[in-house]
């Protein structure tokens, strides 16, 4: 797969300080899954770990009715500011994950990329490492998300999570089965490590989630209710 699989039409505008997590490859992968689902002026959308907003700004423009979420403020005035920059409306919150929401509040189309690194040092609660460390195995959000997923997503919703193979794939799909959704990952992109990985590639090693060592494989996951 090549950058140039990943071309859009209309780049969207988008102002990433330092702090909010800037749009990369995941965001990329995610954005082109995003395309593909049908979106119309009466699809409710939910975008939970907005960041910079861009995936909530890309639901917008294709028509639906967004409410982004993020736990950081500085992400939630960074959405904000994004979506005035590009003449989108959409709706920004602040809160963790789901708990933003008001109760039984539900959605056509849920939309995650979570923080998804494994890191020796567990979860950041500040600081710019919170937009990507996520507890040792990496599934503190992804766990979350999974279990959440059924209860705000309507009868014929739809989730779209996008995370790394080193968290566990597998793990995922079998856990949103658990949680009585039919999932199957629907997109795969093969990149080198990053810095971040790089950077505690022995730690990794010694946990016995990577082998190689060079490269990380991304996953787009959708799941429905089954």
């Amino acid at each position: 797969m090549t950058a140039d699989s990943f071309a859009l039409p209309r780049p969207l505008r988008c102002w990433v300080p330092r702090g909010v997590y800037a749009p990369q490859t995941d965001t990329r992968l995610l954005r082109r899954a995003l395309r593909r689902e049908r979106i119309t002026g009466e699809t409710d959308v939910l975008d939970l770990g907005t960041g910079s907003g861009m995936l909530a700004m890309e639901a917008a423009r294709l028509g639906g009715r967004v409410i982004a979420v993020d736990i950081s403020w500085r992400a939630v005035a960074v959405t904000w500011i994004n979506a005035l920059l590009n003449g989108e409306r959409l709706r920004v919150r602040h809160g963790d994950l789901t708990t933003a929401l008001p109760v039984g509040r539900r959605f056509d189309l849920v939309i995650a990329n979570p923080p998804y690194v494994p890191a020796p040092g567990g979860v950041p609660s500040r600081g710019t490492a919170r937009a990507w460390d996520a507890g040792a195995d990496g599934r503190v959000l992804i766990d979350r998300i999974c279990d959440a997923a059924p209860k705000v997503l309507r009868p014929a919703g739809t989730l779209l999570i996008v995370h790394s193979h080193l968290c566990g794939t597998g793990t995922t799909l079998a856990r949103l089965a658990t949680a009585g959704l039919h999932a199957r990952v629907v997109d795969r992109a093969r990149l080198p490590f990053g810095q971040v990985l790089r950077s505690r590639l022995d730690w990794l090693r010694a946990r016995g989630l990577t082998h190689d060592g060079t490269t990380e494989e991304l996953v787009v996951i959708r799941a429905e209710h089954a």
